[in-house]
């Protein structure tokens, strides 16, 4: 956080956060799926990408936190891509219906 401060000032480092907190709704559902605590499967993912392991990710078969290329799950970058840019141009679709609405 106090990273994206420094790189950005104002209401984009808020944007920011706020693109990155919406965002952890994705291990955190993905874990409680898969019937695993999503609070704590969550912390130590956050904790293992601080600690510079940058491919740790949830692994649903072991219930736990794994290097998920040793694991062989991957995925290509062009779907994530495409997801992550769909759900952001319709929330802001939303943004801009409801912003209608309101000045009426």
């Amino acid at each position: 956080s106090s990273g994206i401060n420094a790189e950005y000032g104002g209401v984009e480092s808020h944007c920011i956060k706020a693109f990155a907190d919406a965002l952890e709704i994705i291990p955190f559902t993905l874990a409680e799926n898969a019937g695993l605590p999503p609070i704590n499967i969550v912390t130590e993912l956050r904790n293992r990408h601080a600690e510079g392991e940058a491919m740790a990710g949830i692994n649903v078969k072991k219930c736990c936190i794994t290097n998920i290329t040793e694991e062989n799950v991957l995925q290509p970058l062009l779907v994530s891509i495409s997801a992550i840019t769909l759900a952001s141009e319709t929330v802001r679709s939303i943004l801009k219906i409801d912003d209608i609405v309101n000045t009426r």
